[in-house]
């Protein structure tokens, strides 16, 4: 660790290079490429069964990988770094006897935090995450969504310079994502680097700086945000002042009526063209907005054009 708050750096904190697994007959990550900044949140997307889960646990040195190269904080064995990482599996697990604040202490000292300072981390961490009333509260009394807070929180007592979540916003109340978010930010402000998988596009297009999304086993695409949905042409919704039937025909091929008025994808030689045509016409504009696609859209075209293999479920790459 380096201390209170880690050092913001250029380097890159993961670099995985030709990541391959094969489980049976099935490649469930077939030769994945991943670059993670050093102080970024960088997001894993990809639909259940991608390979997401199985590219974290090969990255971790959890399971090793069949082919590929991963360096992690600038370490060729990432157990080696291990006390500097902090890591929210996908299945979750705490002792149901512990208290909350023993459980985040508790978890720190697998990383090497002293037991004392654990404790008085945990305490002040829940009061922060809004959980002050649970600290003596025992795990099994808990709500899953506060459990799960709890044990994220055990995965960042120690301060790590990174952090892993897997599938992270998954089971929990609008209330209890937000709040994990706000720890998220916290976490990147800090300088941490942040590694999650998700396959929630809200989460991601809040708060990835970049992304890459994988579908059957390969990484389809790797970028920012704005890289990914300016991907997609920029849509059109268009409501007319009158309407007939013979207003489709004026309107481009691809357009699709909507509750209200018209959508169609931005004609590349741009819409004053078409809206002259329309005013002309006697339809004039009652309404008009122009539209990017969101990372959804984006998300959707891409993993629909991967024409890999279909992968093994993730639930079936446990370690």
């Amino acid at each position: 660790m380096n201390g209170d708050k880690c050092v913001a750096s250029s380097e890159f904190a993961v670099v995985a290079e030709g990541l391959m697994k094969r489980y049976g007959e099935r490649w469930v990550v077939d030769g994945v490429d991943l670059t993670v900044p050093g102080g970024a949140i960088y997001g894993v997307l990809g639909p259940n069964g991608a390979g997401k889960t199985t590219t974290l646990r090969m990255m971790l040195g959890i399971i090793e990988p069949d082919a590929g190269t991963r360096r992690l904080l600038g370490a060729d064995h990432p157990r080696d770094v291990g006390d500097r990482v902090g890591y929210l599996p996908e299945e979750r697990g705490l002792y149901p006897s512990m208290t909350a604040r023993d459980a985040v202490a508790f978890m720190g000292a697998l990383r090497g935090l002293d037991w004392q300072t654990g404790r008085t981390r945990a305490a002040e961490m829940m009061e922060a995450a809004g959980l002050a009333h649970a600290v003596s509260e025992k795990i099994r009394k808990l709500s899953k969504g506060m459990a799960q807070l709890v044990q994220l929180l055990g995965a960042v007592v120690h301060r790590p310079d990174l952090l892993v979540l897997d599938e992270p916003f998954s089971g929990l109340d609008p209330v209890n994502q937000e709040r994990l978010e706000a720890l998220i930010l916290a976490e990147r402000d800090r300088g941490a680097t942040v590694l999650f998988s998700t396959h929630v596009m809200q989460h991601a297009q809040r708060l990835c700086d970049r992304l890459a999304i994988i579908a059957g086993g390969k990484r389809r695409f790797e970028g920012t945000v704005e890289e990914a949905r300016g991907l997609l042409p920029q849509q059109v919704h268009y409501v007319p002042n009158n309407s007939d039937m013979h207003l489709a025909q004026m309107l481009p091929p691809q357009a699709l009526p909507q509750a209200e008025g018209w959508r169609f994808e931005l004609p590349k030689e741009g819409i004053e063209t078409l809206l002259t045509r329309l005013i002309a016409a006697g339809y004039g504009i009652k309404g008009l907005s122009i539209e990017r696609p969101g990372l959804h859209d984006a998300f959707v075209r891409i993993v629909g054009q991967s024409a890999g293999p279909a992968s093994v479920p993730e639930t079936a790459t446990s370690a």
